[in-house]
């Protein structure tokens, strides 16, 4: 399983992306912030609302320079069916990656074996392959697109101010911190 800190091995994998399947890999995304999104299976409860939401906020997570990448269990050919005969679903512009393998959910942990569902994850990469964020939810919960938003901007401010650090609630503007010292103040 990839740990926070370390780098996300470069596997391939299947999407369906602009009506089409394809095959992509991890290092596609090399230079680019990547949000892998999973959730238990296509056509059911809240996974459309979060889908929906994170495609609502698609646009912003771009203009950080960030891919989504969702990511079940079901094959392209169950997310092609769900992505035609959703209206949540239906709009969404970002990569549905297959897992029908199981090779994704094992090594971000979020795997349920004897259901052979993945749990809610939420992972944030960095533009050099490395895991900064990990997050993983009992699949009755839904998540919050706008927090994973202001983590990938925190996770990005950090990266990009060498030796701040970003407090609780922290939002772009905000005072950041720097270790071992007081409130810094804004940048």
């Amino acid at each position: 399983m990839v740990k926070v800190g370390k780098k996300v091995p470069d596997i391939s994998f299947k999407v369906f992306y602009k009506n089409n399947e394809k095959e992509i890999k991890i290092s596609d995304f090399k230079g680019k912030w990547l949000i892998f999104f999973f959730y238990p299976a296509d056509f059911t409860f809240v996974c459309p609302t979060e889908l929906e939401e994170m495609e609502g906020l698609y646009k912003e997570f771009k203009k950080e320079g960030a891919e989504i990448v969702s990511v079940s269990t079901d094959t392209v050919y169950t997310h092609k069916a769900w992505h035609n005969t959703s209206k949540a679903v239906g709009k969404i512009e970002f990569p549905m990656a297959s897992d029908a393998n199981h090779r994704l959910s094992e090594m971000f942990g979020v795997l349920m074996e004897e259901e052979g569902l993945a749990l809610r994850g939420s992972f944030i990469i960095d533009p050099d392959g490395t895991l900064q964020i990990a997050e993983i939810n009992n699949n009755d919960v839904g998540r919050n697109a706008k927090e994973l938003l202001r983590k990938l901007q925190a996770s990005k401010f950090v990266r990009e101010h060498s030796g701040r650090v970003c407090p609780a609630s922290w939002n772009p503007g905000d005072d950041t911190l720097e270790p071992g010292l007081n409130l810094v103040g804004k940048i």
